[in-house]
């Protein structure tokens, strides 16, 4: 080799070398933050919206100068409504792109598929949707309703609100419906429903001929009893179940029904007209009146560029689990996972209904319930709340096996399951 040709190596050489090191600086320059929701297939619907939801948090965390001196960064993968796929995205973001904390997952099945890889690589799970209990994992902060506080509260609001005496639980065919119906259907039977006068339905993601399970649900609605369908049904489903609602008649005053996986988001596909009337309980609605949520419509309208684009409540728990990450990742001075773990327990943040968030020892944080009306615009009245915020009760009171177990990540029970009658830890969480 020629001296010009060593020559040339040695400075092709340097200048890669010092290439690699500013690049390496800047990756240690940015706090990276993973989004981990469908992006495409029958979860689509419902999850597009969460990515966009983090992505302007993250742009205005770094308007306000970043976290820890740092910018935050986005890293955003797409599972595709793919339960085995959520896994191998969940280690992607972890492992290959080092991010601090993900937010991500909707159905239960794919937050179920992606435990293990959080509790393995020792990593946080943001998880913004209502959900069935029966579950507390160190490795994940609960940011949507547990039971307690959605579907109980929404149960009790029709039987003393509208008479109901008759219960159709229909569900897309997957853990967190078949979990919350079987809680639902002990509660209702604890109080003095007859089995007779429950009905249980089940439909497999994406189903679209509900012709024949609306006209059951009509014939079992007219044995003389008020009746009316608390709905579990996820996804792109919900399109063709409402409109066969509005093809037979149902009416709400007749046969309610009460959603609690139907928002703003999902109405805006809808013709509402038939519609109005029926229900959805959350924890958050954007008709909501306070200055805070005002505030927080404008900055989603601004950021999407779009003043059609609506609000919703898993929308609401995102931006209080980022807000209390944040505050967590200030308090510890680390967003390293196990300092940030012991950080996130009691810290509270406003959230948008009204008061304080607080994340409980559970790992499931304080939350109103709200019960609205969908109105013709594709919004919400709400029409009853709770007095104050409610604490979510991670094991169910209503399940034999659940009812003597409590959730305490603290020192030194730092158990998701321990039980209170043998005064033993069960093990993981779940």
């Amino acid at each position: 080799m020629s001296i010009k040709a060593r020559a040339t190596g040695a400075l092709l050489a340097a200048i890669l070398s010092t290439t690699a090191f500013h690049g390496a600086f800047a990756a240690d320059d940015t706090i990276k933050v993973g989004i981990l929701h469908s992006l495409s297939g029958t979860m689509a619907i419902s999850e597009t919206t969460l990515k966009d939801a983090m992505l302007m948090l993250i742009d205005e965390q770094n308007k306000k100068g970043g976290l820890l001196g740092k910018k935050l960064e986005a890293v955003v993968v797409d599972p595709a409504s793919d339960w085995p796929l959520f896994a191998e995205k969940a280690r992607e973001l972890v492992s290959v792109n080092k991010v601090s904390a993900v937010f991500g997952c909707w159905t239960s099945v794919s937050r179920k598929s992606v435990l293990p890889v959080f509790e393995e690589l020792n990593s946080i799970l943001f998880y913004p949707v209502q959900y069935e209990g029966e579950e507390s994992q160190r490795n994940v902060f609960y940011t949507g309703a547990a039971p307690n506080q959605q579907a109980i509260p929404a149960v009790d609001y029709l039987a003393e609100n509208e008479g109901v005496e008759r219960w159709v639980l229909a569900g897309t065919d997957y853990v967190y419906p078949r979990t919350t119906n079987k809680i639902l259907e002990a509660y209702l039977i604890s109080k003095g429903v007859k089995p007779e006068d429950i009905m249980i339905n089940y439909t497999p993601f994406g189903h679209s001929d509900w012709q024949t399970i609306v006209s059951d649900i009509k014939k079992f609605g007219s044995a003389g009893k008020k009746t009316a369908v608390v709905s579990t049904i996820n996804g792109d489903a919900n399109v063709p179940f409402y409109k066969e609602l509005g093809n037979q008649g149902v009416k709400a005053e007749d046969i309610p029904v009460v959603a609690f996986s139907v928002g703003e988001e999902e109405l805006a596909g809808l013709d509402t007209t038939p519609l109005v009337g029926h229900l959805a309980a959350w924890n958050y609605f954007q008709s909501v009146d306070n200055p805070s949520n005002a505030e927080f419509i404008k900055t989603w309208k601004a950021f999407t560029k779009n003043e059609k684009r609506v609000t919703n409540d898993p929308m609401e728990a995102h931006y209080i689990g980022f807000n209390m990450w944040l505050k967590a990742v200030e308090k510890a001075g680390t967003t390293d996972t196990d300092a940030v773990l012991d950080a996130m327990i009691g810290v509270s943040v406003p959230n948008l209904s009204g008061g304080l968030s607080t994340m409980m020892p559970n790992h499931h944080i304080t939350k109103p319930v709200l019960i609205g009306e969908i109105q013709a615009d594709g919004q919400f009245e709400t029409v009853w709340e709770t007095p104050g915020l409610v604490v979510g009760d991670e094991w169910s009171d209503f399940l034999p096996d659940s009812k003597d177990l409590i959730a305490d990540w603290r020192a030194p029970m730092s158990c998701g399951n321990f039980n209170v009658a043998t005064g033993k830890c069960g093990g993981k969480g779940s």
